[in-house]
């Protein structure tokens, strides 16, 4: 395993590389920002991380899953938030730099994966995360009624969303845990002919009021393989102000919600246990 220490005379941190539960994890160092890693699982980027900036957000999902964050409650609001999936534990970062004092369960299945990242990116010993290495649902299932400002499903097992995380009953779960008011937030990854991301719409809008979805126009033309942002809600959403935000990022996205999401589903019908499958695996060209 390569070190992740610096030379003494400052040369670059090498790359880490560890055998986890989900496979080959590479922690590889930012060339560009002087404590900052990408993790990979398998050759496929997961996370991205900047010790001395954890409110950057590198990668486009987390960015738009940012602004949910950013959205869910007036700044600076300290928040209760459950993440179903860590990786290298960004958005919990991003959440405890942004929201001081807030209160943070992440459920990430993958111990020696926790482990790696705890020793190799260590957190803030002020932040309020408390980490489960258990499975997503079985992880939600502990969270107490009510608790939860906002709960982040950002769960993917060799690139893929395992089928229990995708059904009504697992977002009946998620409405359990959710305070009065509190938000769903989903990352979804699909590509032409979107099958699984209608179907995950038309799910999640058999259970919330109000739904959100963001993504960049080809992913929502069905041009490409990516990922969009799901944000589901029983009271009205702040969408003029995500779609701006969203308009203003260095990718830009588009926010689809009210009749035009509706229509997009195209008459998927929602998944239950018993119909759930993985979400599609990506095609080997996204990740070259």
């Amino acid at each position: 395993m390569a070190k992740s220490r610096k030379s003494r005379r400052g040369a670059p941190a090498a790359s880490v590389a560890e055998t986890v539960d989900g496979g080959l994890a590479e922690l590889i160092p930012d060339p560009d920002r002087a404590r900052a890693w990408t993790l990979l699982l398998d050759g496929a980027p997961q996370s991205h991380v900047d010790l001395d900036d954890p409110a950057f957000l590198s990668f486009e999902y987390q960015r738009r899953l940012g602004h949910v964050i950013d959205l869910v409650a007036p700044p600076g609001r300290p928040v209760r938030v459950v993440h179903l999936g860590g990786g290298a534990l960004t958005l919990a970062r991003y959440v405890a730099a942004t929201r001081p004092r807030s209160t943070q369960q992440v459920v990430e299945r993958d111990a020696p994966l926790v482990e790696l990242v705890r020793r190799e990116l260590p957190l803030d010993r002020n932040a309020r995360i408390r980490v489960r290495s258990t499975d997503a649902r079985e992880g939600l299932a502990k969270v107490p009624d009510g608790w939860a400002d906002l709960v982040v499903a950002d769960v993917f097992s060799g690139a893929r969303t395992p089928a229990h995380l995708t059904s009504t009953e697992f977002l009946d779960e998620v409405r359990r845990a959710l305070a009065p008011g509190g938000w769903y937030a989903a990352n979804l990854a699909d590509g032409p002919p979107l099958t699984h991301l209608r179907g995950q719409i038309a799910t999640a809008a058999a259970r919330f009021a109000e739904l959100a979805l963001v993504a960049d126009p080809t992913v929502l033309r069905g041009r490409r393989f990516g990922n969009a942002v799901l944000v589901a809600a029983d009271q009205p959403l702040p969408i003029p102000e995500l779609t701006r935000r969203a308009a203003s990022d260095p990718h830009p996205g588009r926010v689809e919600h009210g009749r035009a999401l509706r229509d997009f589903t195209g008459g998927a019908t929602p998944v239950t246990d018993a119909s759930a499958v993985d979400s599609p695996a990506p095609p080997a060209s996204v990740f070259t």
